[in-house]
């Protein structure tokens, strides 16, 4: 939903977009210039790196990536399995970086730009939060790295949304 949303407004602002879904068929596209990647699971690194290259390949160029995918889970920390918390690792930090290394040769040629969807959430974890929080701190904490590292060559920020208004938040 926000990743789609985000893909609608930078389409309308002038820029292709090019959607990255895990879903094998995503929604019908936003125009017939935007190009949808579906079935791609950016918690497997070699999935990244494919998608990037199709990614490259269809406009010649990178300049920004957003890196969106993520979920929720509540859990208390005496409650969530390990299983969660590991869930929450993958697809909130480990899509990050896998995207995040799998664009890097591109973005570094276009002096591009990469901003992560962190979470309000992971600044101060309210109960119920910690397996999610924990996983979005790992966002926060790999943009800082990211931008030190890349400073001057790719810019590097996060957005600290809190709850977003999807279907499944108001369910």
């Amino acid at each position: 939903v926000l990743g789609r949303a985000a893909g609608k407004v930078v389409h309308e602002a002038g820029a292709i977009p090019i959607l990255i879904d895990y879903v094998a068929a995503p929604s019908a596209a936003l125009s017939e210039d935007v190009v949808s990647i579906g079935g791609v699971d950016l918690t497997n690194a070699g999935a990244a790196e494919a998608a990037m290259r199709t990614a490259h390949e269809a406009h010649g160029r990178i300049d920004a990536l957003f890196n969106i995918a993520g979920g929720f889970a509540w859990g208390t920390v005496g409650d969530a399995a390990i299983d969660q918390w590991e869930k929450m690792f993958a697809i909130n930090t480990k899509t990050a970086v896998n995207a995040s290394k799998a664009a890097l040769p591109f973005l570094l040629e276009a002096y591009g730009a990469i901003v992560n969807v962190g979470a309000n959430g992971a600044l101060k974890a309210g109960a119920g939060f910690g397996p999610y929080a924990a996983s979005k701190q790992g966002v926060h904490k790999l943009t800082e790295a990211l931008a030190e590292e890349l400073k001057g060559k790719v810019r590097v920020n996060a957005v600290l949304p809190s709850v977003l208004d999807t279907k499944a938040n108001r369910d």
